[in-house]
């Protein structure tokens, strides 16, 4: 009798200690958390203003050019040389559009990694804390998930603290 409580009790013991190990999962939408993102907004903004300079020298290099190519193409009766000329300013004109263009779209491509990479950093963080608040053992990509309770959604405390994080 006393051996049947002692493997009763240790058998209690231990399904309260896998219990207590099986602490839990969140899931977050990590497509909500970027959509709401204000860090994400702030960057994509603080990107914008640093390149309007140039997307504005783009853009009347464009009209330039669209000019240029009016300009010939109503302009039938010029010599050969006037032609040759107004064909050397246009692919000078090109030369410059194309150059900037590229310049720009490097430096986007670059600021936009390091903003990703910031990003997750962030987040790898932030679902480091929330699962250390909340005693779980995992914190899961909602979209991963095939099912899930609702109350283990975390994306809105996840929000919370993606946006507040420095």
């Amino acid at each position: 009798m006393k051996k049947t409580i002692l493997s009763l009790a240790l058998l209690g013991l231990s399904t309260m200690a896998a219990v207590a190990h099986a602490a839990g999962y969140g899931v977050v939408s990590l497509e909500r958390v970027v959509e709401n993102s204000s860090y994400l907004k702030q960057q994509n903004l603080a990107l914008q203003q640093s390149i309007k300079p140039q997307t504005s020298k783009l853009e009347q290099l464009a009209k330039e050019l669209e000019a240029m190519q009016q300009r010939a193409q109503q302009s039938n009766n010029l010599s050969d040389a006037e032609k040759q000329k107004m064909n050397t300013q246009f692919q000078a004109k090109l030369k410059e559009f194309n150059g900037l263009q590229q310049v720009v779209q490097t430096r986007v491509q670059s600021e936009l990694h390091k903003i990703n990479d910031g990003f997750e950093t962030r987040l790898k963080q932030v679902a480091e804390l929330l699962r250390k608040e909340n005693g779980l053992d995992v914190v899961l990509n909602k979209n991963s998930a095939l099912a899930y309770d609702p109350k283990y959604d975390l994306t809105d405390k996840m929000i919370q603290k993606v946006n507040v994080l420095k």
